[in-house]
């Protein structure tokens, strides 16, 4: 897949402990976009943060949180992240999803062994 240089960054912003089904939401949410042929998606783990319910969320040794602050970004063509978006929607019950400008410098993989 070529990605054109004006391209869209979707970032999904969740806790660690949210859930689709049995599955952590961030799994979900990844799996799901691969199996739709988005070009990619990473997953960043916050040490720190709060959202809408003011709630404090840590990594700080004094107080363990099982809940951080997770932040998923998917690049893509503005046409498949918009299709994406009622996907989205339906696995979400909470959090935050900003979509904006973006350009795309470089998208290659990996060599494979003897190429």
């Amino acid at each position: 897949m070529n990605l054109p240089r004006d391209a869209m960054r979707l970032r999904i912003f969740l806790g660690e402990s949210d859930r689709h089904g049995t599955v952590p939401l961030h799994e979900a949410i990844v799996l799901k976009a691969r199996e739709l042929g988005l070009a990619g998606a990473t997953v960043i783990r916050g040490a720190m943060g709060f959202g809408k319910s003011s709630r404090l969320h840590t990594a700080k040794i004094l107080r363990l949180s099982m809940d951080l602050p997770l932040l998923i970004e998917i690049v893509d063509r503005e046409e498949n992240l918009q299709t994406f978006l009622p996907v989205l929607d339906e696995m979400m019950k909470g959090g935050l999803v900003t979509l904006e400008k973006t350009q795309v410098i470089n998208y290659r993989g990996q060599p494979t062994v003897g190429s």
